[in-house]
């Protein structure tokens, strides 16, 4: 049968459309639906955010992507859980292939990573994906 031949050689020479693989989604909520997002990120720097495909990321992009990655692994396993305090604006849950974390904005005791994770998340959602926040 040369169907499934042609499929298999295609997808061994590369142009078969195999998909990287996924570094990790992050969901963003904020106090209005617009402020929404769901930004998903690919070890090749592919992203997608609220589920239409985005420019690649840039190289310097990549690299804290990668670093987040790696540096919430341990979170993620655990799955971290930070609670929000009042006067929280967005709440952010991350998920990758070791778990899934959620925090605040404003969750006491925040280690160094989510800080990291919130600015990255910005700058996407403002350079590329060109929303407002």
């Amino acid at each position: 049968m040369l169907g499934p031949a042609l499929l298999a050689a295609a997808l061994l020479c590369g142009c078969g459309g195999l998909r990287a693989a996924d570094l990790f989604v992050v969901t963003r909520t904020g106090p209005t639906p617009r402020e929404r997002l769901t930004l998903l990120v690919n070890e090749e720097g592919g992203a997608s955010c609220n589920g239409t495909r985005a420019p690649r990321l840039s190289d310097p992009l990549l690299v804290q992507a990668r670093a987040i990655q790696e540096e919430s692994q341990a979170l993620a396993e655990r799955h971290l859980a930070l609670p929000a305090r009042p006067g929280s604006v967005y709440s952010y849950s991350l998920r990758d292939e070791h778990g899934t974390m959620r925090f605040a904005d404003n969750s006491t005791a925040q280690p160094p990573v989510l800080r990291h994770l919130q600015l990255f998340v910005l700058q996407v959602a403002q350079d590329v994906c060109h929303l407002r926040q």
